[in-house]
């Protein structure tokens, strides 16, 4: 009785040594657990705070004439210190044929990409040839748009480019040149698995109908290839240039800052949207016989293209667009457009909304008559005043649009406005529900992400030509340090430059090249069908 008495006491030393080896284990764990949601919160609370003061500033209404952080921005597409020197002509795996399809602007993203798959296949480039049996049938060459020598000599370090291939090559071949089409978007390996190897087998390959046949995504260096290409290389003849020049002159002494507008309302656009304008049955039989040239296109439920947001507004439309998000009567108009359909009455009501309205008909009537006959060239002129103006409006989602907001982004985030046609078509169905202060409120909270701000849309996401990725962020000052919360980089990342490491860039790729086909050198493929997922439209 005594032993167990014994046992049971237990010293109250070592029981208070217990407790507070298990008080410290606890306070241990809960002060770390403590401290990780301390942290968390506060990265919480921070960014709530800067995306509060961000909505707090939207509400108030932004600068519609130019971004806050325009001037933060700038394009950065200089060669980096691997990039390795072109190839030279003799010792280049081959030449390459381009075949560039569609309008002007379809054409550029050809020719952008021409010269970088030539580099990923260490190829001479033969000066693309453009298309002249495209709807337009213009039958302008690459020389008649665009300065070919600047064009050869500004990518000289990085394609070595030729006018045509020389003719002692072609005689010394035993076939005609090799016709392919590659599919739309494909990889650098594509390129390399399928092209490359017929390419050394016949010396000369053309690539036919190529626009965007070459994926979005690629690494950095042959990124800033492609913003070298359209943005320094790529500059319009000395007539074109001269004209759009001046049409641009003549604006700026009429006002200090204009609007240009793309309004891409000609019947062939409608037509192929196969959307529905209020024009009854007149407008719907003959947008139905111009929507027979394409083969291929579905049938389409008008008012369900335009809950989808996929039908352009309306002159009138972009109009009250504009009205409502703060441009006044008094706001000069250029306006880039072909044949309106509907012509002088369906442009009414934009021009009394806004009656400075102005063409390059208008400004330029004598001058313009040398290139009347020529669709291209004029859309060139139109993509100059574009370019130049300080608030540019694209009415759809077609390659003038999206080259040129890529440009503008590449210039410093010029302010470009893209309708949110999903958002504004309920509006506009709902205008005379509202007045015109409610209205003009919804269309400036439907337009949030739609105007050309530098954040709208995360790196690396988006189409290149429309999103490029060559752009960086100037360095700032203490002064501005202090107030870095209002900087982008403190609401998102703005790294726009993907350090990824190339495999196309690092070293001489053509004895990489002929490496990799000792184990595949094969057939020429019979068949390469192409993926049509998403037609785009020629402009």
């Amino acid at each position: 009785m005594q032993l167990q008495q014994q046992r049971r006491k237990v010293p109250r030393s070592l029981v208070c040594g217990f407790m507070l080896f298990g008080l410290g284990l606890i306070s241990l764990f809960t002060g770390h657990v403590a401290s990780d949601l301390e942290w968390y919160s506060q990265r919480l609370v921070k960014r709530s705070f800067f995306y509060s003061r961000l909505e707090g500033r939207r509400r108030e209404g932004i600068d519609i004439w130019k971004s806050k952080y325009s001037n933060l921005f700038y394009g950065c597409s200089e060669r980096g210190r691997n990039f390795p020197s072109a190839i030279r002509e003799r010792a280049s795996n081959g030449y390459l044929l381009i075949a560039a399809s569609g309008g002007l602007n379809q054409q550029r993203t050809g020719i952008t990409d021409a010269v970088v798959v030539a580099r990923i296949l260490n190829a001479t480039l033969v000066v693309p040839e453009l298309d002249h049996r495209s709807y337009w049938k213009d039958d302008s060459d690459f020389v008649n748009i665009f300065d070919i020598d600047r064009f050869i000599s500004y990518l000289a370090k990085d394609v070595t480019i030729v006018k045509r291939v020389p003719d002692k090559v072609m005689r010394s071949m035993e076939k005609p040149p090799y016709t392919m089409r590659v599919p739309r978007k494909s990889p650098p390996e594509y390129y390399l698995d399928q092209v490359l190897p017929i390419l050394l087998r016949r010396r000369v390959v053309q690539l036919t109908k190529f626009d965007y046949r070459l994926a979005s995504n690629l690494d950095e260096e042959l990124q800033k290839l492609r913003c070298r290409v359209n943005y320094h290389a790529l500059r319009f003849t000395k007539p074109i240039q001269e004209i759009g020049e001046r049409l641009v002159t003549k604006m700026r002494k009429m006002a200090k800052r204009y609007i240009a507008v793309h309004l891409r309302f000609e019947p062939d656009m409608l037509a192929f949207s196969g959307c529905y304008f209020g024009g009854g049955e007149k407008e719907r039989f003959e947008l139905g016989e111009i929507r027979k040239r394409w083969e291929t296109l579905p049938d389409l439920s008008p008012d369900g293209e335009r809950e989808r947001g996929k039908c352009p507004l309306t002159p009138h439309e972009v109009g009250l667009m504009l009205r409502a998000l703060g441009f006044a009567n008094n706001t000069y108009l250029y306006v880039a457009s072909g044949e309106i359909y509907g012509g002088e009455e369906t442009l009414r009501p934009l021009r009394e909304l806004f009656p400075n309205f102005y063409t390059k008909e208008m400004l330029a009537v004598e001058d313009l008559k040398p290139f009347l006959p020529f669709s291209s060239r004029l859309a060139a002129i139109d993509y100059i005043a574009c370019d130049e103006s300080d608030v540019f409006v694209t009415n759809n989602n077609g390659n003038m649009a999206k080259i040129l907001a890529g440009r503008r982004r590449y210039a410093g985030h010029k302010r470009t406005i893209r309708p949110n046609a999903k958002k504004l078509s309920a509006l506009f169905m709902a205008r005379d529900q509202m007045g015109w202060d409610t209205f003009s409120k919804k269309v400036k909270a439907s337009q949030r992400g739609f105007m050309g701000e530098p954040d709208e849309v995360r790196p690396g996401r988006g189409d290149f030509h429309e999103y490029p990725s060559c752009i960086c962020e100037r360095p700032f000052t203490d002064d501005e340090n202090s107030k870095g919360e209002d900087r982008p980089s403190a609401r998102i990342p703005v790294n726009l430059k993907e350090k990824v490491h190339s495999k196309y860039v690092g070293e001489n790729q053509g004895d990489k090249s002929l490496q990799r086909l000792k184990k595949s050198m094969g057939e020429e493929p019979i068949s390469l069908r192409e993926n049509e997922g998403d037609e785009i439209f020629p402009d």
